[in-house]
């Protein structure tokens, strides 16, 4: 077992309260006899106690660790008084802004402010101010001048370095100086929550907490670290896209656990350090963090406003694992969970999965089965367990790497034993899929088994985009692999008794991307009859590869200059000549093709968007953009599924 988890172990798990959420009020630390808490946790999210949302998962280890812990969700930030509700905690406030980046969750690509917000009761937009982090910490300080403030989740792990923030335009410092905070953690942060928590209780100091992987802390002077990889300076990266690139460059090569150095990077007189990542987490500790006393449900409080909409999508689904080997440019997956695949053991999915079909909601259907991605449960590969995985190659591009065991000699098994619960009328995987790990004849029976057991009607996949070089920016594979396995899915469909589609996601606007690929990318989807309807707007997320392409215009690794869409207008063209059917795009388009000087494709435009069907070509995707609105297929025998939505 790693050294860090030992100390994550070293307190005896205490016994739950069934169905008990953490303290919110004063009443319930009265009800339970406590004086004081130890760590109160605030986030900006709404409470809800299931492992797929951030601050239980904290809560609930903490807790197990004898912890006494309390919840302040979505406090008012225009005073201090909501801050104040719990007292002073005895250890220390852990602030999150929830599961999203808070900007994210108040912004869509175009900077305009979103309309609802699933993590809030009700929907309700609002409820959360920006850079939600930097105002709760400093509310707290406010509130409590001496107080220890330890910050974590998506928002600091994604900015614990001098980073380019999307929506000011702009190189911004550490989130840690700004918020003030006395330590970042990073990652799904568990074993270090536990760990900072265990040495303050211990007696020991915040600033003598030095060296917990997956942490980052100020320092006046690092010199006391023997081994660091020194970054350029926040003012240097700040005004010069090079030495940003440099900086992007050197951390990005400090990510494997076995192998990464702390990080320094100066901002001013002070330096942020940046501790090697955690090593990944066994199987046992990872069942135990998801076989917690969950109560799978959000607060009471919530009743009134209808709930939180953004449970309903995983209140019956399942985490079988973590981490990505994926490594897609655009994603902040290998920056905060990793690139290593930690899997949970078969028995502990099963006892989970025979939890939720006890439980008088359950309707006989899991939701999902999965992680980041679908079909990379029991994933393996031999350096990883000693070694870490490669730095000088990827797993998946630009082609499936030969040592790379995709895990189906566990997943498929694990999955078969699901579906012969009692009670549980369908088992499916509503993650996405890596289309890339099937595709060849010998993956046949595996896609039969998962489309013909696992696939509620639809199966999400991933392209992209169609364009060779966009996808190379974009760290995917050719389009010639996402070709070979429709070719397959077709295939395989043929000896299924219903009808599977698949919905396929894409991505318009990323760095490398041109008018002239958009385009590319629309003619690709006209000749198959695709029209999707789910098209990802571009946003360069902070920390991540496409989002360093995008500020500076040229690839961190390679130094090769980029190109990069950054008006609205344009990026408004390349999505409507995506998304070519629907009729208010139809200026952009004409405006596109005039640009590109290809008005002549103007008519097969429009009647594609008309909506003409004409024949399914050969190689066409069978999705579910598809078929002619509002048209029941003949009844055939053959049934088709529901649209799902994307992650």
């Amino acid at each position: 077992m790693n050294s860090e988890l030992k100390t994550l172990n070293s307190r005896p798990e205490t016994p739950y309260m069934e169905n008990d959420f953490l303290p919110v009020s004063q009443s319930d630390l009265r009800q339970r006899g406590w004086d004081r808490l130890d760590i109160i946790l605030i986030t900006g999210d709404a409470y809800v106690d299931h492992p797929a949302y951030g601050v239980a998962l904290i809560g609930r280890a903490l807790e197990a660790h004898g912890f006494r812990v309390g919840v302040i969700a979505q406090p008012d930030w225009r005073t201090d008084a909501d801050f104040k509700r719990l007292g002073k905690p005895r250890l220390f406030f852990g602030i999150t802004s929830g599961n999203v980046d808070s900007m994210v969750a108040n912004y869509t690509a175009n900077k305009r402010p979103r309309k609802k917000d699933d993590y809030t009761p009700g929907g309700k937009a609002g409820m959360r101010p920006d850079r939600a982090l930097i105002v709760y910490a400093n509310r707290v300080r406010q509130a409590f001048k001496d107080a220890l403030v330890v910050i974590g989740g998506i928002e600091a792990s994604m900015r614990r370095l001098a980073h380019y923030d999307y929506w000011d335009n702009r190189v911004r410092r550490s989130i840690l100086f700004d918020a003030r905070a006395d330590m970042l953690v990073y990652g799904m942060g568990e074993s270090q929550t536990v760990e900072i928590a265990r040495r303050l209780d211990a007696g020991q100091g915040i600033e003598t907490l030095d060296g917990i992987p997956g942490t980052a802390v100020i320092r006046k002077d690092p010199s006391f670290l023997k081994e660091t990889v020194v970054l350029p300076a926040f003012e240097a990266v700040a005004d010069d896209p090079v030495a940003f690139n440099k900086a992007f460059a050197l951390f990005y090569r400090q990510q494997n656990p076995h192998t990464a150095r702390p990080v320094v990077q100066a901002h001013g007189d002070r330096f942020a350090v940046v501790y090697p990542p955690p090593m990944p987490l066994a199987a046992a500790d990872l069942d135990a963090i998801y076989e917690r006393g969950y109560c799978r449900n959000w607060h009471p409080d919530y009743d009134a406003a209808g709930g939180v909409p953004g449970l309903e999508t995983v209140r019956h689904s399942l985490v079988t694992h973590r981490g990505c080997c994926g490594e897609c440019n655009f994603c902040s997956l290998y920056f905060h969970q990793g690139r290593v695949v930690q899997s949970r053991s078969a028995d502990s999915v099963l006892r989970e999965a025979r939890e939720l079909a006890g439980d008088p909601s359950f309707r006989g259907t899991i939701t999902d089965m999965g992680g980041p991605t679908a079909n990379l449960y029991g994933a393996d590969c031999p350096r990883w367990t000693k070694k870490g995985f490669c730095g000088d190659k990827r797993c998946l591009t630009p082609q499936t790497c030969s040592a790379l065991d995709p895990g189906y000699e566990r997943s498929l098994p694990l999955y078969r034993r699901v579906r012969q619960i009692p009670g549980v009328k369908h088992a499916f995987i509503g993650s996405g899929f890596r289309h890339d790990l099937f595709g060849g004849k010998g993956s046949d029976t595996i896609l039969e088994e998962l489309c013909r057991h696992h696939v509620s009607g639809r199966m999400k996949v991933a392209p992209e985009h169609v364009c060779n070089p966009v996808l190379e920016a974009m760290g995917k594979p050719d389009i010639a692999v996402y070709d070979a396995f429709v070719q397959q899915f077709n295939r395989v469909g043929k000896r299924l008794p219903a009808r599977r589609y698949l919905v396929n996601y894409f991505i318009s606007a990323h760095p490398g991307s041109t008018l002239k690929d958009a385009l590319e990318m629309a003619l690709y989807l006209i000749r198959r009859n695709m029209h999707p309807e789910q098209i990802q707007d571009f946003i360069p997320l902070p920390l991540t590869l496409s989002g360093a392409m995008y500020h500076t215009g040229r690839h961190p690794f390679t130094g090769k200059s980029v190109y990069v869409a950054k008006t609205f207008r344009e990026r408004k063209m390349q999505r409507a000549l995506i998304q070519y059917r629907n009729p208010a795009n139809r200026p952009l388009i004409r405006d596109a093709l005039d640009i590109l000087k290809a008005r002549d494709l103007a008519p097969l435009f429009f009647k594609a968007a008309g909506g003409h069907q004409g024949k399914q070509k050969t190689g066409a995707v069978p999705s579910a953009a598809s078929k002619p609105a509002r048209r029941r297929p003949r009844k055939t025998g053959k049934s088709t599924g529901r649209k799902q939505r994307r992650r």
